[in-house]
Parts: C-alpha cells; sequence; structure tokens
C-alpha cells in the first residue's frame, strides 16, 4: 500500500534525464528574438502589411493624408497603423508643418520584399 509519505519521498528523488543528446543552442539571442517578433506582429496585419506595401512602392515620403485616401478605415485607425509600424522600425516620419509624411525604412524594405517570397 502507497502511503502519502512514501510518494513525497519518491517525489524528491532525482529524476532521470530522458534524453543524453547534445542539443545546439538557439543561433536568436533575446534581445535579436523580441525586436523580431515586434516586427512581426506589426506586420501580421494586413492593413499595416498593405501600408507597408504602399510605403515601400513610393520614391517620395507620403503625407498621412495620401495614406488614409488608399484605405477604408478613418484616419484615427490609419495613424494606430502607422504608428505600430513606426514603432516596430518598419517606417520612419517626419513632421512638416501639420502633416506627417511617412516612408518605408531599409528595414522595412527588407522585411516587405522577405514577406513576398511567402506567397
Amino acid at each position: 500500500m502507497t502511503t502519502t509519505r512514501s510518494l513525497l519521498l519518491h517525489a524528491a528523488e532525482p529524476a532521470e534525464a530522458c534524453c543524453e543528446g547534445t542539443v545546439a543552442s538557439p543561433d536568436l539571442d533575446l534581445a535579436r528574438g523580441d525586436a523580431l517578433a515586434s516586427q512581426l506582429k506589426a506586420l501580421a496585419d494586413p492593413t499595416r502589411l498593405r501600408m507597408l506595401d504602399l510605403l515601400v512602392a513610393q520614391e517620395v515620403p507620403l503625407c498621412v493624408c495620401e495614406i488614409t485616401t488608399q484605405f477604408a478605415q478613418q484616419q484615427p485607425t490609419i495613424s494606430h497603423h502607422l504608428r505600430i509600424l513606426r514603432g516596430a522600425g518598419l517606417i520612419a516620419g517626419e513632421k512638416r508643418g501639420v502633416w506627417s509624411y511617412y516612408q518605408a525604412t531599409q528595414t522595412g524594405r527588407r522585411s516587405m520584399s522577405l514577406v513576398k517570397t511567402l506567397l
């Protein structure tokens, strides 16, 4: 008959290793993994993906008003998506008077190029 005391004693014994193989460490360190995850999260939304694609196709920065006309969402939602893309380092923005202008960064261009290979 097994008692609570005998179960506790067995639980305190060290467990045998399930495997004896050597496992290589991940090549991606924690900081790079966090940065990459942030970029992938930003790209995981269809609207943001299309926004980045739009900005990659431009030779000059686009005004937020020009971006807004390309999408069904209202300006506050567009600005929200642009903020996320900017926070992920995929686009850059600058103020010119009362308007903000956006363009794809080199990281954004490389990311879009890689994403398009998935299709």
